[in-house]
């Protein structure tokens, strides 16, 4: 598994700090995103002083588990990891090679597994998403000062 810092690109307006990866290659890709996920949110509040809740820490490393497991799991190729910070909230876009957009199955108990969009629903502000030219872009939008509900 490698996780390649994919740039930092222009500054964008109103954005105080963003970060891209692809991870690529074998081995503990959700491992090493949560890590990257949760290292970036420590730089943030270190560097940056920007609050960010233990909750919103837990909530972060939970949907990039959940969309990089996804991700590896039904996608070709290499997944990039985007996080962008923007005002009390952080951006997590994971996008992948398949074209096939997700969607959330209806609440069963019985049911092992596949429950990674739901999850994600649950607990971020927001989700978005989004065809692209060579496969899709998911996005959650976490907020940084939660302390619970959503």
């Amino acid at each position: 598994m490698e996780a390649v810092p994919a740039g930092e690109g222009d500054p964008v307006p109103g954005v105080a700090r963003r970060a891209s990866y692809v991870l690529d290659g074998d081995g503990a890709w959700i491992a090493e995103a949560r890590r990257l996920a949760a290292v970036f949110l420590t730089r943030a509040q270190a560097e940056d002083a920007l609050p960010v809740s233990a909750r919103a820490m837990e909530v972060t490393q939970l949907v990039v588990s959940e969309l990089v497991t996804n991700a590896r799991k039904y996608a070709p190729g290499p997944v990039r990891l985007d996080l962008r910070i923007a005002g009390d909230a952080l951006e997590v876009m994971v996008r992948d090679g398949s074209t096939a957009l997700p969607v959330a199955g209806a609440a069963n108990p019985d049911r092992v597994g596949r429950h990674g969009l739901e999850i994600v629903l649950a607990v971020a502000r927001g989700v978005d998403v989004q065809p692209e030219p060579t496969g899709k872009r998911i996005t959650a939008l976490i907020s940084l000062l939660e302390t619970g509900g959503r």
